[in-house]
């Protein structure tokens, strides 16, 4: 299971590598001083952007699974035989 955090600034996303928890102190220690450029790593090599961060901008912090299920081929197949109604216990 790989976890990718997800920074959205006013509408925009940004998938970033983990530790975010210095990058969530500089853009808040920016907004505490009422304004400030912080940069933003990418997920993958390359210099990353700076973003302005300012009092009042919508700034959202959430995390994704990007592992998937990890069920094997055996235990999916035990679902082949079952009616929707017994799949999904109605």
């Amino acid at each position: 299971m790989a976890i990718v955090n997800r920074l959205t600034v006013d509408g925009r996303d940004y998938f970033l590598p983990e530790p975010v928890t210095e990058l969530k102190n500089q853009i808040l220690e920016a907004i505490k001083a009422g304004g400030g450029y912080v940069n933003i790593p990418p997920l993958r090599g390359g210099p990353g952007i700076d973003i302005l961060f300012s009092p009042g901008m919508p700034v959202t912090w959430s995390q994704i699974d990007v592992g998937g299920d990890t069920m094997s081929s055996a235990e999916s197949d035990g679902d082949a035989d079952l009616s929707p109604d017994d799949q999904y216990g109605i």
